[in-house]
């Protein structure tokens, strides 16, 4: 996803959004990210391009930050919605400087906190989530014995 605009005024510089230590250029939005989307987010909006119109217009909105300061995998889009994504350096794109441009991937969308009340601590929510499926794990294996 590409767009027409670009951050600096210059012909010669392809467009990127500045999140974080990263220059996103392009975004990808993997199948899983799309079945997420369409469980988790909407469900009328589902096309590839109609979620990477609404995440770049969120990115140029300066709408995405980092779930928390340390963290570089998930994200928060308007205070929301939590998404996991991954960074790559793009081939043959740099910006005016020479610093590399990147890729951002989307893995997934884990949904939105003031839908799903867990989300808004993930690290406990994560936690737990370990704890119930270790505890699923012995009890299966307590019913085989």
């Amino acid at each position: 996803m590409k767009d027409k605009i670009m951050d600096r005024w210059s012909t010669y510089e392809p467009f990127h959004v500045v999140l974080g230590d990263k220059k996103v250029a392009d975004i990808i939005i993997t199948n899983h990210a799309r079945s997420r989307w369409i469980d988790r987010v909407e469900s009328e909006k589902t096309g590839f391009e109609d979620i990477c119109a609404f995440l770049w217009d969120r990115l140029k909105k300066d709408q995405i930050k980092p779930y928390y300061k340390n963290e570089k995998d998930v994200y928060v889009v308007e205070d929301d919605l939590v998404m996991v994504a991954e960074f790559a350096i793009m081939e043959n794109e740099f910006d005016i400087a020479g610093n590399p441009l990147h890729k951002m991937i989307i893995v997934t969308f884990l949904g939105r906190m003031s839908e799903v009340i867990e989300l808004r601590d993930l690290k406990s929510y994560y936690s737990w989530l370990r704890h119930s499926r270790r505890m699923t794990l012995i009890k299966n294996s307590r019913k085989r014995k």
